[in-house]
């Protein structure tokens, strides 16, 4: 069905954009390229780069911790380095609030942000329309914002271990 919907979108298009059509097997060969692609293609990439992939992922996201350090509370999470938006971890950990990005992200990395210097958490909106956003203010005056699951939560614990 798609590379038929295709096939004859595309002789329609040109079509209407040329005023004849010229070569109407092209459009066939298209389509027919077009519908293996998305019959075929397409499952097989969403098999094997799907849910299944993500969660293992995610599983496989590990923080550099110091000698006692213990993690408290773990979930995923987004840190927004400039424009691109990290996906990785969030743990909170009885020394530290840590982000460790996984292995898909351009800007891959650990981040670290002692308690002793956050000044602030408060929650933000993620693209001003959606409550899952938790900006961290340090005392250096840097800034964190983070898309987190269970905002409330991370707030409250975030700001229990910043007193």
């Amino acid at each position: 069905m798609p590379a038929i919907l295709y096939g004859g979108l595309d002789f329609l298009f040109d079509y209407l954009m040329n005023g004849e059509v010229k070569h109407f097997y092209s459009h066939i060969i298209q389509g027919v390229c077009f519908g293996a692609l998305v019959g075929f293609g397409f499952p097989y990439l969403t098999g094997k780069f799907g849910p299944r992939y993500v969660a293992k992922i995610g599983k496989s996201i590990k923080p550099d911790l110091a000698e006692n350090e213990q993690i408290e509370v773990e979930g995923p999470a987004n840190l927004f380095r400039g424009i691109e938006g990290v996906g990785g971890k969030l743990f909170l950990t009885n020394e530290r609030l840590i982000f460790k990005s996984h292995k898909l992200n351009i800007q891959n990395g650990q981040t670290d942000i002692d308690y002793k210097h956050i000044a602030e958490v408060f929650g933000r909106k993620t693209a001003n329309l959606i409550d899952n956003g938790i900006r961290i203010k340090t005392t250096d005056r840097k800034e964190y914002d983070f898309v987190v699951g269970d905002r409330d939560l991370w707030i409250e614990r975030i700001n229990e271990k910043a007193r």
